[in-house]
Parts: structure tokens; sequence; C-alpha cells
């Protein structure tokens, strides 16, 4: 079992108040909280190794060059993949996909298809729509079923001798639901169609193997996953990371440079142009070893009983309330509406009441409109939130409910 208590305190802002009320951070599909040898990390950084990685023959240079390498490496065996040279520092998810959009894009013709799910954030979305006015690129769509689930007979009826990606999430971010990524990579691959994965709410939560899921691109972010902000992986197989154009270009990236003509530097370097957040990749290797201290696997159980009493309180306490998304084994979040009650205004008075949780549309409205709600209300639990504040959050929800109806 975990030391939950232990663990808060490595989380200084656990101890805060909100409105004379302990804080209940409930905000976790947005961001994480950060530990402290995280932020420790970043201030040793700035502190005793800041000079620009790479290229440097000073001794300051070559240490934060071997800090962000470390990070590439635990990267690397966080998610086994096959080398570093597969791991592509970034600034999230977003800039992940639209890497892969800009530069994968450029090999794709007038009319071919993309395949995507209902359930996909903006940021897979909007990357292959801004391909499309681009190349003309279609995309087709992915139902879900009732419980928020996938409809995989419409899935398989969607491919035809266009389609040249499949982009979807591992998690949803508003409905918990976990895909079946490694049949879906099957019926994919079996058409000769590669595969981009959005692992931004799968990475904190379980175990990823990008080689035993065989995706052909995976994203996610540091700071949902304890680390700093502003720093983000794409990992891509190197079949499809050598034949692919550069994303940007500059310092970094290049092998020769010319009035003439550049040549690119090789992988992973030829998609990292300019100047890294190299302190806060250094960082993030932080955030890996609390990963790994705990182990994944006991934070997914931990997380995943204390999602499943929330929501069975809640029903009890509510018995009207609209959970969005049950689909079996689904992750720590728990997307609601209370009948008679505006989203934003449950929020707010949550709020009040010392709990974070988010409201809207999640950066998912095609999503909002499939389930036929403008918006709705998110918890979402991590490693450091507890029985006690789930319990909070239930007594704060009914009080809240009770004054807006």
């Amino acid at each position: 079992m975990l030391d939950i208590e232990k663990i808060r305190q490595e989380f200084p802002i656990l101890a805060s108040q909100v409105g004379g009320k302990p804080l209940v951070y409930l905000d976790n599909t947005a961001t994480s909280q950060t530990p402290r040898r995280v932020v420790d990390e970043i201030e040793r950084m700035y502190c005793t190794e800041k000079a620009n990685v790479h290229r440097g023959v000073h001794t300051l240079s070559q240490l934060a060059t071997e800090a962000q390498e470390r990070t590439r490496e635990a990267v690397r065996r966080h998610i086994n993949a096959a080398s570093v040279e597969e791991v592509i520092f970034t600034r999230g998810t977003t800039e992940a996909i639209n890497l892969v959009a800009s530069s994968f894009g450029q090999l794709f013709e007038n009319g071919d298809e993309i395949i995507l799910t209902v359930m996909e954030h903006h940021s897979n979305i909007v990357p292959w729509q801004l391909l499309g006015r681009r190349k003309r690129v279609l995309l087709r769509v992915v139902p879900i079923t009732k419980d928020g689930s996938l409809n995989l007979e419409a899935y398989r009826s969607l491919f035809n001798e266009r389609t040249r990606l499949v982009a979807f999430c591992h998690v949803s971010n508003v409905l918990g639901t976990v895909n079946p990524v490694k049949e879906m990579v099957v019926e994919a691959h079996s058409r000769g169609v590669p595969v981009l994965v959005d692992g931004a709410q799968a990475s904190p939560h379980m175990r990823i193997d990008v080689r035993d899921l065989d995706v052909d691109f995976y994203a996610f972010s540091s700071h949902k996953m304890y680390g700093p902000t502003g720093i983000g992986i794409l990992y891509g197989k190197k079949r499809w990371l050598t034949v692919m154009p550069p994303y940007q270009g500059g310092g970094e990236m290049i092998g020769h440079v010319s009035f003439e003509g550049t040549t690119w530097a090789e992988l992973p370097f030829k998609f990292e142009a300019g100047t890294p957040d190299f302190v806060g990749i250094a960082a993030f290797a932080k955030a890996f070893e609390f990963i790994a201290e705990l182990g994944i696997d006991k934070i997914e159980d931990h997380e995943m009983r204390l999602a499943e009493y929330a929501a069975e309180r809640m029903r009890a306490a509510i018995p009207d309330i609209e959970i969005y998304g049950n689909a079996p084994g689904k992750g720590p979040v728990i997307s609601f509406n209370v009948p008679g009650v505006h989203h934003y205004d449950l929020g707010l008075l949550l709020d009040k009441m010392g709990v974070a949780v988010r409201t809207g549309h999640h950066c998912a409205q095609p999503l909002m409109q499939a389930l036929g709600i403008e918006g709705c209300v998110r918890a979402s639990f991590a490693v450091y939130n507890t029985r006690a504040e789930a319990d909070a959050f239930i007594a704060s929800l009914t009080r809240a409910a009770a004054m807006l109806r």
C-alpha cells in the first residue's frame, strides 16, 4: 500500500487553504502538482549548471548537456522505446502532435484521409484541420457508444484506400475511457496505416510500452505527470522520423549550413531547433524518479479505487446526477452535471468551499456536442488525493447542488 500522507509531504501546495478551507485539488487532468524534488532540481540547475546544451566545450555546458540527455534516457526507459533517437523533446503534447501534422503531413497528398475519434482533445483535431487546408485532407470520425466506449465496428468501417493515418487518445480527458490501443493499432497496421496516440491522459496513470503497443507516434506532457510545465515528448518510430522533413529550422537541428543549402542533424536533434528548456527537461527526470519509486501500477490502482469510490458516493448523494463516461476500466476522471445547475456556477461555488475542479467544454467541443451538452464539471484524481478528500468533495458538491437548485 502507498503511504499517501508521506507522499503528500512532497507537495507543499497541498497544505494550502482556499476560502479558509483546506485545498482539495481535483483538477489533475488539466495539470498535476509538482513534488519538491522537481522544484529543487530546477533551482539547482539555475544556480549551478545553467549553460546552453550541446556543442559547448566548457564544463557547465557539458554538465547541462549530460543532465538533459539523462532525462532523454529516462523517457526511453519509461516508455520502452528502442533508442533515444526516437525520443524528441517538445513544449508539450500539443506541439508534439503539431510536429507530426506539419512534418509527416508533408508526405500526404490531396484527397488523403485521417481517422480521428469524437472524443479527441482539440490538440488532436485542429492540427489535422490545418493540414487539411493545405492538402485538402479529409477527417473521418469514430463515434462512441452509450457508455463512452469507441464504436470499434464503425472504426473498422472508416478505412479505405485513401486512409493515411489514425490518430486518437489513449485515455479521454472527459470520459476517462481507456481506448483499446493494441487492437486499434493491429487493425490499422493490417491495412498499412500508421498510428499516432495522444498519451497525455495515460502517461501519468498507467504503464506505457510503445513497443508492445506498436504505435508509430506517441505524445505526452511533463506537467500532467508531476514534472515542469512547457516540456513534452514525442516518441516516433525511427523509420518514420528518418523520412520526415524537419519541423522547424535554426540552431541545433543542422548538420551543415551554407547559402547554397543545408543538411540536417542526426535524430533526435533534427527535430529540436533552437535552445530547449534544458532546465525543465533536466528536472523532468526527477518526476520519473518519483513515479518509479512509487510504482506506476500502485499509482494506477490507488487512483482507480479512489475514483470508483467517489463516483459511487456521488450517485448515492445526488441520485439524478449525470456522469458522462462509464466504460469498463475507465481512468480516474469523473465528468458530470447536476440537472438544473449550470456547470460554471457549480464549479465556482465548489471553489469557495476549497475544492478545485474544472468546468467547461474541456477542449473537447465535438464530444460535448455528441453528448448533447455545452459543458460539464470534471473532477480528476492523482496519487496524492485521499479518500478524506473525496468525502470532502462529495459533501461540498451536495451542499452546492442544494444551494443552486
